[in-house]
């Protein structure tokens, strides 16, 4: 399973690290992004995680549609705090008779959200691009994540893309005999097309069940089998982790 980073090397020396390693990392980086007051700390590790995302041969129109949403709810963050939120005074204007006030401090901590947001959707992106997923769902697993959750989750991937492909095919065939030439045959061709995949979902669902069944499942999933950790491994992510905890607490 490399559909998580088709899009970059995974030849690359990130990629190579036991994934236990870089899920810890990351967990402990976030958190320290989530608890910083202040813009140099989330700065800093969304620099160090674009240039390892293009060190790992990503193309940037990738990246954008990754950090398309975020970005959305950055903007929307800003956009209500500078509105709704603080005492000082930046600007104040008239629309349609309507009063539209913004403030500086209110402005200054959106802008400290939005930082945070994107350096932690960075981290989540580069820990996603160098780790395969099949590795990714092991280490969970290693960390005693809910058993339940984990094989939900590797369910919910797998026919992700079953359901993107019937959802093409779909999509093809209404364009093809003029399913959106106008906007109210597009909301009907849109609304037949979400039915259709809804009752594939629950096809794939039973049809999934009675397979796992006549062979066998009996609620256990076997995962990858861990090798030791590497020590050289450990004592630079250590060292790393150290490196920040200073920069965070400066």
């Amino acid at each position: 399973m490399h559909v998580l980073t088709e899009h970059s090397r995974i030849d690359h020396a990130l990629a190579r690290i036991d994934a236990r390693v870089k899920i810890l990392s990351a967990l402990v980086i976030l958190a320290m992004i989530l608890s910083y007051r202040g813009f140099a700390f989330p700065g800093l590790v969304t620099l160090i995680c674009l240039i390892l995302t293009f060190g790992m041969g990503v193309r940037l129109r990738v990246l954008l549609l990754r950090y398309s949403e975020p970005l959305f709810i950055a903007a929307v963050i800003i956009a209500v705090k500078l509105l709704f939120a603080g005492k000082d005074p930046m600007f104040s204007a008239q629309f349609m008779g309507i009063a539209i006030n913004g403030y500086r401090d209110g402005f200054l901590e959106g802008l400290q959200i939005a930082n945070r947001i994107v350096s932690a959707v960075s981290l989540i992106a580069l820990l996603g691009f160098s780790t395969p997923f099949a590795e990714f769902i092991a280490g969970l697993s290693w960390f005693r994540v809910p058993k339940g959750f984990v094989e939900i989750l590797m369910f919910a991937y797998r026919y992700i893309f079953v359901l993107f492909d019937d959802a093409q095919v779909i999509y093809q065939a209404q364009k093809n005999r003029l399913g959106y030439s106008t906007l109210r045959r597009g909301l009907s061709s849109f609304g037949t097309l979400a039915g259709s995949l809804t009752i594939k979902a629950f096809d794939h669902s039973q049809s999934t069940t009675v397979a796992m069944m006549q062979r066998g499942y009996d609620g256990t999933m076997p995962m990858l089998k861990h090798k030791p950790f590497r020590l050289h491994e450990v004592a630079m992510t250590m060292v790393l982790l150290i490196c920040l905890g200073v920069l965070w607490k400066i």
